[in-house]
């Protein structure tokens, strides 16, 4: 079933794109299926909408769907107005208006993760209809191959006339994340068609001795799959961005901070063995006690009414960045702990975006941090606006505290150091001397290694030795 609209649109891009983004447009615009892995802020949107302009005008596809996080579809419908002259449709939760919108002579459908496993059926019957291509947005959302909304896309993968995945982190936190995400596009034809087999292969050791062994199997990844992907960083796509330089700040913890901490952490000596790193879910949901403990005591003690070490740290850093009139991200893993920073620091008169608001809220933030300027600080958690948004009308990102996540903390860092930023660009992490944010600090520098070399950002050489455990150890104390 064809479309056929009374004025089609003109299906030419709106704007130029840059040479490594045209690079990208040619390398897989005759393929079924692709991934473009291009690093966070070197403009995948683009990339991605162009390819579709193509195949739209060419006659390979009848539609598009784009499927992304509910936070970004905002976001996308306001990124394909700028770059084409398509106007996008969008899927929700209502079912009956999905009917209609499927049923109307559409170009480009924009919806979240969440619409497919909740109209699965009336998808199905619609990609009966007609020839679909399917841009997976952020696509490390799939990378658990067992989670709901995964199990539904890999179902209807092969319905879809052409495939493209989308993100700067196919590895967002271990190297077998990739896996889920490839089978999509080829059934475990480049990856193999078993995970338990590929995540024992490819997981990050809990020691590793001698790296050039472990290195070279991560390597083998973008060799398997180089065919229908396309990845370049901000060096390798030659993009004269402002320089980043990345700062530790350690702090000494409160007083009274030090008392609660000490109490989980001698706690967690009697419950952690030292075989039980940071893949047991139950561990690592103790462990975080302890991050909270060193971020704000607040988190798990109502009580808590000193302030915490790293906070006057942050207070020296946001003053000097107002007085150059410049921005500044502040990251913090916890809500309650976003909220805490929004009410200490009104001078600054910050704005907040994390879980507990709406979209239309968070849009309303982004605004105003954006447009006034008198706001100079945001204040925001990773997993309500580490993707999807340039930010780059701040400079500074200050991570008050850290999770286990390095898709987290690169997503989140990316959100100021992308095209269109003019400033030289700063990482500020907060760290609590002699605690966990020091193994946090370890245990994200082996991920990234392990990341880039999967990625073929880095030479296998580079993947260092460690121990993470003995790290542990010694962050827990000795009788661990």
């Amino acid at each position: 079933m064809a479309f056929i609209l009374r004025k089609p649109p003109s299906l030419s891009a709106k704007l130029a794109a840059y040479p490594y983004q045209l690079d990208a447009v040619r390398a897989i615009e005759a393929l079924p299926y692709a991934a473009i892995f291009h690093e966070q802020g070197l403009g995948k949107t683009k990339i991605a909408i162009d390819v579709m302009l193509l195949w739209l005008e060419r006659d390979i596809v009848d539609t598009i769907f784009v499927v992304t996080k509910k936070t970004l579809v905002h976001n996308w419908q306001q990124e394909v107005v700028a770059h084409s002259y398509i106007t996008p449709s969008i899927l929700s939760g209502d079912r009956r208006a999905n009917s209609l919108a499927l049923n109307s002579p559409v170009l480009l459908y924009i919806m979240n993760y969440e619409v497919i496993s909740s109209n699965l059926e009336l998808i199905r019957q619609f990609l009966g209809t007609c020839r679909v291509a399917a841009f997976l947005d952020e696509s490390q959302k799939i990378k658990n191959p067992e989670a709901a909304i995964t199990v539904c896309l890999h179902s209807i993968a092969n319905c879809f006339s052409r495939r493209v995945i989308v993100t700067g982190t196919p590895v967002a936190n271990r190297p077998y994340d990739i896996w889920s995400q490839i089978k999509f596009l080829d059934d475990g034809q480049s990856l193999g068609t078993s995970f338990s087999e590929f995540k024992a292969q490819y997981d990050v050791p809990r020691v590793l001795s001698s790296p050039s062994s472990y290195a070279s199997t991560l390597a083998t990844t973008m060799k398997r799959i180089d065919s229908f992907s396309v990845r370049e960083t901000k060096a390798s796509a030659g993009l004269e961005l402002p320089s980043k330089k990345v700062l530790l700040h350690s702090a000494d913890l409160a007083e009274r901070q030090g008392d609660i901490y000490c109490t989980y952490r001698n706690k967690l000596r009697y419950e952690i063995k030292e075989h039980c790193i940071d893949d047991a879910e139950e561990v690592l949901k103790r462990l975080l006690r302890l991050v909270q403990c060193a971020s704000n005591p607040l988190l798990v003690d109502k009580s808590y009414d000193e302030v915490p070490g790293k906070y006057p740290i942050l207070e020296a850093l946001l003053c000097d960045v107002g007085t150059r009139r410049q921005k500044a991200i502040v990251w913090t893993s916890f809500v309650d702990n976003a909220l805490w920073l929004v009410n200490k620091l009104p001078h600054y008169y910050p704005r907040a975006i994390h879980g507990r608001m709406e979209v239309e809220e968070r849009n309303d933030s982004i605004q105003q941090f954006k447009n006034d300027r008198d706001c100079r600080v945001l204040v925001a958690t990773p997993g309500a606006a580490k993707e999807g948004l340039t930010l780059t009308e701040a400079n500074h990102v200050i991570f008050f505290d850290r999770s286990f996540s390095l898709d987290d903390y690169l997503q989140a860092q990316d959100r100021i150091h992308r095209i269109s930023q003019s400033a030289d660009c700063f990482v500020h992490n907060l760290i609590g001397r002699n605690t966990i944010d020091e193994w946090v600090d370890t245990l994200l520098s082996v991920k990234y290694h392990a990341s880039a070399v999967t990625q073929g950002d880095m030479e296998p050489g580079a993947l260092p030795e460690y121990d993470l455990r003995q790290d542990l150890v010694r962050i827990l104390g000795p009788d661990s």
